[in-house]
């Protein structure tokens, strides 16, 4: 069939297990690492002799486990970006196929697998978009190096409502430093306003 919907990752990896194994270029969007479980099944971080895009979005980056396998998967020769918007969880496999994730309204999360071409053309066309507005890994990890460390407590200090002087204080922070440490932070969110940055955060995963 040129789309059918699975439950679970059991179901997912019997049908679509080859796929991961076919040498054809791949691209995938996840939230994280642990969104597609059944590629960690069958793919570990090695050489790779095709063309492979991972997009991420930020939170992939504050977890220390998941930071070091996807700097290790660039390290190998993947392509990886991170990107701050939203994005559809989606696996490409060249022109034959694409596995969309779904929800878990009915208990397993689902996913449709999609062979036929014009379809996978099209997923194609929007991976690409969100590509080109991602940034590379390498650049993206310069512009949050400062900030990471203290992003977990910055967030809690603007979820709290608190002055920026007291917040400033509290980390041991200029009240100057503390404001540009929000702002880096913010543009890492792809965030305008403090309430924004907070609501992604929630989003990411962060706080």
């Amino acid at each position: 069939m040129d789309v059918s919907v699975v439950f679970g990752e059991a179901e997912l990896f019997e049908r679509a297990a080859h796929l991961f194994t076919a040498g054809e270029p791949v691209a995938c969007a996840a939230h994280d690492l642990y969104a597609w479980a059944v590629a960690r099944q069958v793919s570990r971080p090695t050489p790779v002799d095709f063309p492979v895009r991972k997009l991420y979005r930020p939170a992939v980056l504050l977890d220390p486990v998941q930071a070091r396998h996807v700097r290790e998967l660039a390290r190998m020769g993947a392509r990886v970006r991170i990107t701050p918007s939203e994005i559809s969880e989606t696996l490409i496999f060249g022109e034959r196929a694409a596995i969309l994730a779904g929800d878990r309204s009915s208990g397993e999360r689902s996913y449709s697998v999609v062979t036929r071409p014009d379809v996978v053309r099209g997923v194609t066309s929007l991976f690409d978009a969100a590509w080109r507005s991602a940034t590379d890994l390498a650049v993206f990890e310069a512009r949050f190096a400062e900030v990471r460390p203290l992003a977990p407590r910055i967030l809690d200090m603007l979820a709290s409502g608190c002055k920026d002087e007291t917040a400033a204080k509290t980390l041991g922070l200029s009240l100057r430093t503390y404001r540009r440490r929000v702002a880096e932070l913010m543009a890492v969110l792809g965030a305008e306003s403090r309430f924004q940055a907070g609501v992604r955060a929630r989003d990411f995963g962060l706080v």
